[in-house]
């Protein structure tokens, strides 16, 4: 297949490097990522600047662009510009960090996957369930085996999936579980600080996850060492409430 190869981390994160090693053998892979990590940008795309563009060299071993962009600024631009073709897949990873429960909305990575699917495209996200110490080497394999699986999953190419890969050893690693996205949340916390000038500025010193839910969710059936894999979707209608707002006679108010 025609794989584009992005990320939010940057086009020298070890978790890139590594998917890239795990499907150069067996596809087409074209890297379009980002100069400089860009985390938890969520869905942005670049507007009041340039978007620069660099074409990889040798001692990168990738065939691709950096560009100055964000991880949707990279497959828009690679797909309307770039590339000769459009890609088979974009896949988008491997992320430092799991992507589960809200993260999905401040997440780069997923929102690569989400712009493949904007534009008509099939888009896969892969994290690794660790901010410490990880070894990608496990979840690229496996990214690169579920890659391989994709065309026989039938999914539509305007649903792209989220994949979490828990920071474990293989064996220990207890199977796949197609689960729904949870409510777990960050909860952060701010150290205040002060410059030399007096001004304050603040850090954001830590956080942590929430665990609601159940094993049928993607936080915790990642904790209990599952695989997870969430088919999600840009719409961001609630259409029970939708339905039930459209039942009521709302009145435009009379002119004065």
């Amino acid at each position: 297949m025609r794989l584009l190869l992005t990320n939010d981390d940057g086009v020298y994160a070890p978790g890139l490097a590594a998917l890239h090693a795990a499907l150069a053998g067996e596809h087409e892979v074209v890297v379009v990522a980002p100069e400089t990590e860009q985390s938890a940008v969520g869905h942005a795309i670049t507007l009041a600047d340039p978007i620069r563009v660099r074409r990889l060299g040798p001692r990168t071993g990738f065939d691709g662009w950096a560009i100055t962009g964000t991880p949707a600024d990279c497959v828009k631009l690679a797909v309307s510009e770039l590339l000769p073709q459009a890609p088979d897949l974009v896949v988008s990873g491997i992320n430092l960090g799991a992507n589960v429960g809200v993260n999905l909305l401040y997440s780069g990575t997923v929102s690569a996957a989400t712009e493949a699917a904007i534009l008509g495209l099939p888009g896969v996200a892969y994290s690794l369930g660790t901010l410490k110490d990880p070894d990608f080497a496990y979840a690229a394999s496996l990214a690169a085996h579920l890659v391989g699986l994709y065309p026989s999953l039938g999914v539509p190419r305007h649903v792209p999936l989220n994949v979490n890969v828990p920071a474990l050893p293989a064996h220990k690693i207890k199977g796949i579980r197609f689960t729904r996205q949870s409510g777990a949340r960050l909860v952060e916390r701010f150290l205040r600080r002060s410059d030399p000038r007096g001004h304050i500025y603040y850090w954001q010193a830590g956080e942590t996850m929430g665990t609601e839910g159940d094993l049928d969710t993607d936080y915790p059936a990642l904790l209990a060492g599952y695989v997870t894999i969430t088919p999600v979707r840009h719409d961001l209608t609630h259409d029970e409430i939708l339905s039930r707002l459209g039942g009521l006679d709302l009145q435009l108010p009379s002119e004065r």
